[in-house]
């Protein structure tokens, strides 16, 4: 079984940075709830531009990614979290070779 590797990178405003990372982690663990489909996590910052976010997500393979999309609106805390994120910059997932 291949981990898959996702990469999502956004704008936030400074002042909800903080919000929007307290709900990142919320929601990585309702993610998980029901089975453990994400590995591990990183919420990262570009060093040339704090305003933008990186997700660094490793999910437990392609199927948990697509289960987990067609789920994203009933997780409690994604609501209030697209509320709070801008520009979405990039969006993708990847397989070692």
């Amino acid at each position: 079984m291949a981990y898959c590797t996702e990469f999502a990178v956004f704008t936030v405003e400074k002042e909800n940075q903080p919000r929007v990372i307290e709900l990142s982690e919320r929601l990585f663990n309702e993610m998980n709830n029901e089975r453990k489909v994400l590995i591990s996590h990183d919420i990262l910052r570009k060093t040339d531009n704090n305003e933008e976010i990186c997700w660094h997500l490793v999910w437990l393979d392609e199927e948990a990614v697509k289960e987990n999309t067609q789920k994203w609106s009933s997780f409690p805390s994604s609501a209030e979290l697209e509320s709070l994120v801008g520009e979405r910059l990039y969006y993708g997932h990847f397989l070692k070779f």
